[in-house]
Parts: structure tokens; sequence; C-alpha cells
């Protein structure tokens, strides 16, 4: 059975909380910051909110706090997320939206509050 201290888990969600320079909204699951950052962007919000890490129910979580001004540059449907280092032009973790939404360029986006966990190893 393999182990991971919560000290290693914390050290992978602290990456992502240390360099959470954007989040943006996407209209196709990101796998690339160019996909993230531009490709499938709809929207962004510049340093979003990041605590943690915590306990979590099996492992480890950092919370992304609530958005309530979330740029659109785009018109589509939003139906992912995607945290970026955009100094390091890195994707860090992407996810989808608890539900799509239609985003109009030039408007506000809002998302409730996440998390992003990591498991513990089994």
């Amino acid at each position: 059975m393999a182990f991971l201290s919560d000290t290693a888990l914390d050290a992978l969600l602290n990456i992502v909380k240390d360099n959470a320079e954007e989040l943006t909204i996407c209209s196709s699951a990101p796998v690339t910051y160019t996909e993230a950052h531009t490709t499938y962007k709809l929207g962004t919000k510049a340093t979003p909110t990041v605590t943690g890490p915590a306990d979590h129910t099996s492992g480890r979580k950092i919370t992304v706090s609530a958005i309530t001004d979330g740029t659109v540059s785009g018109t589509g449907t939003a139906g992912y997320w995607a945290i970026s280092d955009v100094t390091g032009t890195a994707l860090l973790a992407a996810g989808s939206l608890a539900s799509s939404q239609g985003v109009t360029s030039g408007n506000t986006f809002t998302l409730t509050e996440f998390i992003i966990s990591v498991a513990d190893p089994t």
C-alpha cells in the first residue's frame, strides 16, 4: 500500500495556490496553457483567491473562492474552468463548471466557490 504524507500532498496543492495568476472560463476542456489562455478562453478573473490546503474527505484540498466580477471577453457557452500561471505559461489545473453558462463579450461572469482535491493514495 502506498503512502504520501499530508506535507507531500500539500506541496502539490500549494503549487496551484501559490501560482494561480489567472482563472479562465473556457468553451472546451483545456489541456495546455495556450488552450486555457487563448484558444478556448471566454473570460478571465485575474488573481483568484485560493485558500488551503486543508483536510478533505479522503485527502487534501484547496478552495477557490466565489467569483463575482470575472470579465467576459468572448461569446459562447462556458463549460470549463482553468487556473494558470501566466508568468510561467503553465496550465496548473482545469475542470468542469458545476453547470454550463452562456456568456456574452463585455459582460461579467460569476462562479460559486469550488474545491480542487487530491485523494490519499490507496
